[in-house]
């Protein structure tokens, strides 16, 4: 049910556009204005991104099998590039034929309707986006967060145009339908730019941040006494689903079972927070001598030096492979 209701958000937001494309294409017949054009091109895009998000998220919702243990969902990654690459494409495209038609202009008419249309179409497309964005990060689903986020930049592209209809409208200046779809073209790229930039990001395994210190804000709240330490933690992200990687230090005279049984509480308590879609391997520690000064394990029945300091975990110190322990 999850998986199809992604599909069903998704497909809306394909019909949607394919109806926006249209009625954008009517309105620069109707004015010929470049302005308006880039609005219209830009639309396509928005199309061919969509039908990507589609396939994308019904090859990401398969299963791990023998050729992928990890599952489809770096297929989300290259969704993104692809629709990031496209902006691009359409940028680089408007770009051309703004400046050519800067050098010669032509005449534009009917704007009164073309600006009618562009704010029904913006309204719509940020709407659309806003919701596939909320969608996108309440389901963990980096397709529908792309595509949310590029429908919400086709609506700032719209507001942009608008208020270039509205000034060659009143200082009847036609050059400046070319002016101001060369600086929209310069955005659309560079937004292109921002969004390949983020599924390189997510195919490198860049570490995230972000991420990690809310994992970290809550596994504090359910810090226990004998979890010594935790660090060398890294998370990588495979479509909707976290692997989260950790060594965890605990007393050293704990049995198997026990420590064991400690782990598996930690994974629990992440799972409480990110759902099923949290993939958890501990490598249990045993603490050393020197940590006793920053062990605050109370019922230690073989302590050998006093508490001393709590260590407060931190992004610095919970990524690094090192156990923890008082600086000298």
């Amino acid at each position: 049910m999850f998986r199809n209701r992604l599909f069903r958000i998704q497909f809306f937001a394909l019909l949607v556009g394919v109806i926006l494309m249209l009625v954008k294409y009517v309105a620069y017949v109707v004015t010929n204005s470049n302005t308006i054009l880039t609005d219209a091109l830009e639309s396509i895009v928005n199309i061919i991104a969509a039908v990507f998000a589609l396939y994308s998220i019904v090859l990401a919702s398969k299963p791990e099998d023998e050729d992928h243990p990890y599952g489809h969902g770096k297929i989300a990654f290259l969704s993104a590039g692809l629709e990031g690459f496209l902006i691009i494409c359409a940028g680089i495209i408007i770009l051309g034929k703004s400046i050519f038609t800067l050098f010669y202009p032509h005449q534009i008419s009917q704007l009164e309707i073309g600006a009618a249309i562009i704010i029904v179409s913006g309204l719509i497309n940020f709407l659309i986006g806003h919701y596939l964005e909320k969608e996108g990060e309440r389901s963990r689903s980096l397709i529908l967060i792309a595509d949310g986020k590029h429908l919400k930049t086709d609506a700032y592209t719209s507001l942009g145009i608008l208020i270039g209809i509205i000034l060659i409208y009143v200082t009847n200046v036609l050059w400046l339908d070319s002016a101001i779809a060369i600086i929209i073209s310069l955005y659309i790229i560079y937004s292109g730019a921002q969004l390949i930039r983020k599924s390189l990001k997510g195919i490198m395994d860049e570490a995230d941040e972000t991420l990690i210190e809310s994992l970290l804000d809550y596994i504090k709240k359910h810090r226990k006494g004998n979890w010594i330490d935790i660090h060398n933690m890294r998370i990588i992200q495979y479509g909707s689903k976290l692997h989260v990687d950790c060594h965890m230090t605990l007393p050293w005279y704990y049995t198997l079972e026990r420590a064991h049984d400690e782990a598996d509480e930690l994974d629990k308590s992440i799972s409480q927070l990110h759902g099923e879609k949290v993939e958890f391997f501990i490598h249990l520690d045993p603490c050393i001598e020197v940590q006793c000064h920053i062990c605050a394990y109370s019922e230690c029945v073989k302590r050998k030096h006093p508490f001393e300091k709590k260590i407060e975990w931190s992004l610095d110190n919970i990524t690094k492979n090192r156990k923890h322990g008082l600086a000298k």
